[in-house]
């Protein structure tokens, strides 16, 4: 038997945001296909309009897996994660080990693939998947601000700054095409051609 689908299908149980007040949860698995999502439009678009060749398939499956390791160690939030450099190193170490207790869970010919999917790191797909893990964020800072909820104004703008750190048109156009609408209203989003 092997246990890797059924580890991965538990990415649902994994709470996002733990420390900040939410008025509507997320977990990792919905946060996953979100950012799939977000990274396959951002390939497109550089493909489409900017001649890059990385794959759209390749950066979605990349982003599926992105936070793959989380069913083993959970959601660390980021002010621990990200506090301090032997922190962050030690983090990345438990992250690599969880990957490779994940793989054993497969049969052994599937192991290596998926280990290169959990596991890339350092090209271009991977800092497509990295710029649309940071939009996901930023859109559930949006969607709880919509909501009333305070709470994630310091993380939006935080968020925001760190997204225009990314030197791509197509994370721009995404950003500017594709992300208001997420903080209109259904009304909103049913009207032809209408922005808030």
């Amino acid at each position: 038997m092997n246990q890797f689908y059924a580890y991965m299908a538990r990415l649902r149980l994994i709470r996002r945001w733990s420390l900040m007040r939410n008025t509507q949860s997320e977990n990792d698995a919905e946060h996953s296909l979100q950012v799939a999502m977000i990274a396959h439009a951002i390939a497109w678009i550089g493909k489409i309009r900017y001649g890059k060749t990385v794959d759209p398939e390749h950066v979605m499956t990349l982003a599926v897996y992105h936070d793959a390791s989380e069913v083993i160690t959970g959601d660390l939030p980021t002010p621990v994660k990200y506090y301090r450099n032997d922190l962050k190193k030690a983090y990345h170490e438990v992250e690599s080990l969880a990957v490779d207790r994940l793989c054993t869970m497969l049969p052994e010919d599937l192991r290596e693939p998926m280990h290169a999917c959990m596991t890339e790191r350092d090209t271009e797909a991977w800092t497509i998947v990295k710029a649309a893990d940071r939009i996901s964020a930023y859109v559930k800072c949006l969607e709880e601000q919509r909501a009333g909820n305070h709470e994630f104004d310091a993380a939006a703008e935080t968020i925001l700054q760190s997204i225009r750190q990314y030197d791509a048109p197509e994370i721009r156009d995404f950003m500017e095409e594709m992300v208001p609408p997420f903080s209109w209203t259904l009304d909103a989003l049913n009207q032809p051609e209408v922005s808030e």
